[in-house]
């Protein structure tokens, strides 16, 4: 298992000072953002796809770091009810498929996505409870006319080019548990897979080993980020918190640096959940915590998955 990070942390940095900076902290891979949300800082998509040199520099000033690249990443909104960003997020995700087939990376992480309530409506809609009754037929019109339809066809591109797509489960979104990670990974075959990313399961009262022992082989990538769930502010309102992520004192949860919401103890019991569902991968180092610079938050982040992620392969037990 791979320790990696997520590059947009160094947007601000050109491509190859960014692997450097990575790779000063010890990570050996690393996840690119081609567009979307995460933005496309250090992947420039028709270029690569376009110049056979220009992809054999970018593959290499990567390769000769000792690293990989573990996912491309162009989370965005395909299925919202706003087209040309609908029809933008899936141009970029064709692309990032195609991009990572040519580079060998085998994952394109994304989020599912909102639809609208309807067909008449201009924004999403996230239905979180099955009464009044109509929220049930807008979930019906979410999953069976807009969702399965667009993500059954995106599947089936990303397997003819021999790529997984990684469904980060998010609240907000039409996938954001397991339940509704597993309904689409059905609807649309084994391309279908997760990212994992247990700081948005901590925060709706998930146990991530739980989860990860339901999802199984659908895991095809793992994020690493932690989350503090504050029990004074939990216990006035709940879990769900629509106050600014800078107002850390008064929200119900806020993102945190490994081992800053949860010891390591909680994060060793993920990675052996992890190893126990075959999951080898990489565990990639996404930083949102608002109380730490980012060299920090890299810094102690990857310092604490050294302490947890086994790399090496099992021996042989000779006791069995």
């Amino acid at each position: 298992m791979r320790i990696g990070v997520f590059s947009v942390i160094f947007q601000q940095l050109p491509y190859e000072k960014a692997l450097d900076k990575i790779m000063s902290f010890g990570a050996t891979a690393v996840e690119i953002g081609t567009g979307g949300l995460p933005g496309a800082h250090h992947c420039n998509l028709d270029a690569l796809l376009e110049s056979a040199e220009k992809l054999k520099a970018y593959l290499k000033a990567v390769e000769t770091r000792g690293m990989v690249i573990s996912a491309f990443s162009c989370h965005w909104d395909p299925i919202g009810p706003d087209k040309i960003i609908a029809a933008a997020s899936d141009h970029v995700f064709r692309k990032t498929v195609k991009l990572a087939e040519m580079c060998g990376v085998p994952v394109v992480n994304v989020l599912s996505g909102l639809p609208s309530g309807s067909p008449v409506d201009t924004m999403p809609n996230w239905v979180t409870c099955p009464w009044p009754p109509h929220f049930l037929e807008i979930l019906d019109y979410q999953w069976n006319k807009v969702a399965i339809p667009y993500w059954r066809g995106a599947a089936k591109f990303a397997q003819d080019h021999k790529v997984k797509i990684g469904v980060e489960m998010h609240p907000g979104m039409l996938i954001y548990n397991v339940e509704t990670m597993l309904r689409m990974r059905e609807a649309c075959g084994p391309a279908m897979g997760c990212n994992f990313d247990p700081s948005h399961l901590f925060w709706n009262g998930v146990d991530p080993v739980s989860a990860i022992r339901k999802l199984g082989d659908a895991i095809v990538h793992v994020h690493g980020k932690d989350c503090f769930v504050d029990p004074y502010n939990v216990a006035v309102n709940g879990c769900n918190d629509h106050k600014t992520y800078t107002d850390i004192s008064h929200r119900s949860w806020t993102f945190r640096t490994i081992g800053y919401g949860h010891d390591l103890k909680v994060w060793k019991d993920i990675v052996s959940a992890l190893r126990m569902v075959g999951y080898d991968h990489a565990i990639s180092l996404e930083h949102e915590d608002g109380m730490m610079s980012f060299d920090e938050g890299v810094k102690k982040g990857l310092s604490a998955l050294r302490e947890v992620v086994t790399v090496e392969t099992p021996g042989e037990m000779f006791w069995a």
